[in-house]
């Protein structure tokens, strides 16, 4: 609303249009999570004024957090209570990896009231927009490799793995990419980098100023009126069908008949001179059930596990005293 609270009634007539066909709240983002975005004045346009529901000439702010829920048992009433007012969509979030004991907190709530999301959208910290703070694209966040295990990994702990897909995101721009990350546990790839070169992105780190030299990120009529909307809609085809034809040719590469079949032992990495070995080998895969039988022999969760609050993302009172005693 125009207070920056939850409209049910706002959200109730956008998310009942036929082509909306899922619903993600946006916990963070991997070029910047915990930072929230700015879309300057100068960029509201009438067109987005009327879509976004803001006034021209205003910054456009999208805060850190939400205020809709606090805790991680709220965060998933909030999926609930989406779901019902969408007429059944699925619903779920992105969220990029920050502190472990956060996450947990969200696994234990599933855990406890057996409201589960559709879907998790891991994005890494790879992931880029040249609106961002080089701080956060360059330090802030878990990388995407790390950030999907985890995740994957307590799903399957939680023996909840084949009740929630995983989608990951975080500089996927080719076949194998696409390959390595299904086989690490996700169930897709979300992308974004390689459709903006496609389109002729140069990367200038200008998107936040309206001055992209590019005429691809801006509303100024004189930077965009010789973007060729027809050329770059073919080269944004051709890019997407070949990649997906690579991705194929992988696939039967290694015998297999889908996307689902890779897993960690088909992707070998070099780990010295001497020595490759596989995913499989290289990281610890949780089996199903196991969270909830005991805690298993791997560093986070042995570290934050047991800390983790389904009522709190606030840190653990054994870090919050670390920190006292830091400060001291």
């Amino acid at each position: 609303d125009d207070a920056g609270g939850f409209s049910e009634e706002k959200f109730v007539a956008n998310a009942n249009h036929d082509q909306v066909r899922m619903i993600e709240i946006k916990l963070s983002q991997g070029a910047k999570p915990g930072h929230g975005g700015v879309l300057p004045a100068a960029k509201v346009s009438e067109e987005i004024s009327i879509t976004r529901g803001v006034p021209m000439g205003v910054d456009c702010v999208s805060p850190s957090r939400h205020s809709a829920f606090n805790t991680p048992v709220e965060l998933l009433q909030f999926v609930a209570r989406l779901r019902e007012l969408s007429g059944g969509k699925p619903v779920g979030f992105k969220l990029a990896i920050g502190h472990p004991w956060e996450w947990f907190g969200i696994a234990k709530a599933m855990q406890e009231t057996g409201l589960l999301p559709d879907f998790i959208v891991v994005d890494g910290a790879e992931g880029g927009t040249g609106a961002a703070p080089a701080e956060f694209i360059d330090h802030v966040g878990v990388p995407m490799h790390e950030a999907l295990l985890l995740v994957h990994n307590t799903l399957v702990g939680l023996d909840l793995r084949d009740r929630i897909r995983i989608g990951a995101a975080g500089k996927v721009t080719s076949a194998f990419e696409i390959a390595r990350t299904i086989a690490l546990g996700a169930d897709w790839c979300n992308a974004g980098r390689g459709f903006m070169f496609a389109l002729g992105c140069i990367q200038s780190l200008s998107c936040h100023s309206d001055k992209c030299p590019t005429g691809i990120a801006t509303q100024n009529p004189h930077r965009w009126r010789h973007l060729d909307a027809t050329d770059k809609a073919s080269r944004v085809h051709n890019y997407h069908e070949n990649t997906l034809r690579a991705l194929r040719d992988l696939l039967c590469a290694a015998g297999l008949n889908d996307p689902s079949e890779l897993g960690p032992e088909h992707i070998l990495r070099r780990v010295s001179p001497v020595e490759i070995r596989s995913l499989a080998s290289l990281y610890r895969y949780l089996s199903p059930g196991e969270l909830l039988r005991r805690v298993p022999d791997h560093a986070v969760f042995h570290d934050y596990w047991a800390d983790a609050r389904s009522d709190s993302f606030q840190p653990p009172a054994r870090i919050q005293a670390l920190r006292s005693s830091k400060s001291r």
